[in-house]
């Protein structure tokens, strides 16, 4: 297969959602790929017989899937070799696998296609709502990953390109955290919370890098749990414990004893001097 054009995180991000798409579908053979330059370049291909569907290159407009991601919506076809209702550029690729019926799934992302998967097999298959559910569910799920990334990469840009760190851009990067974490929470996949957690790190790391020393020598390490930092995050734009539960999806007893322990940990005697000392440790942003 040649080289993938996307990014390995993009490429793993596709691959997991294909694994998952033929092993939620009836569907034997899965393959998929992201919009690059105006072409989706299938970077996986699970199930296969052949290597005919390698180097699929695939432009909206062209074939099923191109007509699905032109349509913003699903289209189908149980008998490929005779559709009239799509242009065949791709036949050699998806005939020389031997494919009949194949499934093509959009992934559009704020009204957009950014690229498309596709479940297919060899025998005509009829299609029907226990089958097109689960696979909507997969690229619905792929969309919503790319859109957390996509505006997580928008703020990151936007924190990088800022001439230096003024207090409402401090005030906005505080902001961004503290979303990133609520994200975070509503999130069931541990996987995706353990990514959205890596690229909290990265950003905690771009904003120390535009402080001054977060301490000196003299001033002893201090370490807080994720969730002591999520709730002190919270807390540092002023929201109460109540607010802090409904955010992270705490009970309000637990969020109060998170505070307490963070400000145990940071020798603070409120959640005010707690903020300001995690802040100085280059504990918040």
């Amino acid at each position: 297969m040649n080289t993938p054009p996307a990014s390995d995180s993009d490429a793993e991000l596709v691959a997991r959602a294909v694994r998952e798409l033929a092993r939620r579908t009836r569907f034997p053979v899965a393959f998929g790929g992201l919009l690059d330059d105006g072409v989706v370049h299938v970077t996986t291909i699970v199930g296969n017989r052949t290597r005919s569907l390698d180097g699929l290159r695939v432009r909206p407009e062209r074939g099923l899937g191109g007509r699905a991601m032109m349509e913003l919506r699903p289209r189908m076809t149980s008998d490929y070799g005779s559709s009239q209702q799509i242009t065949h550029d791709y036949d050699v690729f998806v005939l020389g696998e031997g494919l009949r019926t194949l499934l093509a799934l959009p992934i559009v992302v704020e009204g957009r296609s950014r690229g498309v998967l596709y479940a297919g097999a060899w025998d005509t298959e009829p299609v029907a709502g226990i089958t097109t559910a689960p696979a909507m569910q997969v690229v619905q799920g792929l969309a919503d990953e790319l859109r957390i990334r996509d505006e997580v990469e928008r703020r990151l840009r936007a924190a990088s390109a800022l001439p230096s760190p003024t207090a409402p851009h401090q005030e906005q990067l505080r902001e961004t955290f503290a979303e990133l974490r609520g994200i975070s929470a509503s999130v069931d996949d541990e996987a995706l919370r353990a990514r959205l957690a890596a690229v909290e790190r990265r950003l905690l790391a771009l904003a120390d890098d535009e402080r001054a020393p977060a301490h000196t020598g003299t001033v002893p390490i201090v370490r807080l749990s994720p969730r002591e930092t999520d709730v002190l995050a919270c807390a540092a734009l002023g929201a109460t414990n109540g607010e802090i539960a409904a955010e992270l999806g705490l009970r309000e007893s637990t969020v109060k004893a998170y505070i307490g322990t963070a400000m145990a940990k940071l020798d603070a005697s409120t959640r005010h001097a707690a903020v300001v000392r995690a802040r100085r440790a280059g504990l918040l942003p």
